[in-house]
């Protein structure tokens, strides 16, 4: 499980080599905070990799607007469609 770090803008400003320099070591991102309020996140660059690896994965649609036919399994549990 990853921890994430908060901190406010203004821990930042005075910390941010080290701050920086942690979430690159650790791979653990950053939250930064105004006032209490999350507004910023610091990750670490993950390259082309995770581009790579979803490279012929997707799925071509003729018609993408249209129904697929195939019930959704989440909404059979539910029995949302009655299957």
């Amino acid at each position: 499980m990853t921890m994430v770090m908060k901190v406010s803008k203004s821990y930042f400003k005075a910390h941010a080599l080290e701050l920086l320099r942690r979430v690159e070591n650790t791979g653990e991102p950053l939250i930064l905070s105004d006032r209490g309020r999350p507004v910023l996140e610091v990750r670490p660059y993950r390259g082309e990799e995770v581009r790579e690896r979803l490279k012929g994965t997707l799925l071509h649609y003729d018609q993408p607007t249209e129904p697929t036919g195939e019930a959704w399994e989440a909404l059979e549990k539910r029995g949302v469609w009655g299957l």
